[in-house]
């Protein structure tokens, strides 16, 4: 069964700009997935092209299925990541608009948008290990 989508220039032109911008690198493998089966490549194509399995090309697509890319967006880890990664979203999305000036700054800000208290340390551990963007000193 060929799994079929429509696909408009809007929605090509937001797919794609989620592959090189979103800041979760499995979402962005997820955005390529979807970017090559717009581009009319067969699963096997694809399947070679991203490197994952053609089970998980048809986990991403049923992903789109359910919610469309907001919903391949959603992270949602097996194994304990802790609380911060369960926000990394709307991180992302404010730190883009309002980047921090210090890794202070930065731990004050994550604690008022989610209420999760990290010392100067884990902060600067999590935003270089989820947010792909520069992190400041």
């Amino acid at each position: 069964m060929t799994i079929r989508f429509e696909f408009t220039p809007e929605l090509i032109a937001e797919i794609r700009y989620q592959r090189f911008n979103h800041l979760v690198p499995i979402v962005q493998r997820r955005m390529e997935t979807l970017l090559l089966k717009a581009h009319g490549l067969s699963h096997e194509q694809i399947e070679e092209i991203v490197g994952v399995t053609g089970n998980t090309i048809r986990e991403y697509f049923d992903l789109y299925r359910q919610g469309g890319i907001e919903k391949l967006k959603e992270i949602n880890y097996n194994k304990p990541e802790g609380e911060l990664i369960k926000h990394i979203v709307s991180l992302e999305t404010y730190f883009r608009e309002n980047p921090p000036a210090s890794i202070k700054e930065a731990q004050k800000e994550i604690e008022e948008i989610t209420g999760v208290k990290r010392s100067e340390t884990q902060v600067r551990e999590f935003l270089k290990k989820n947010l792909i963007f520069a992190v400041v000193k």
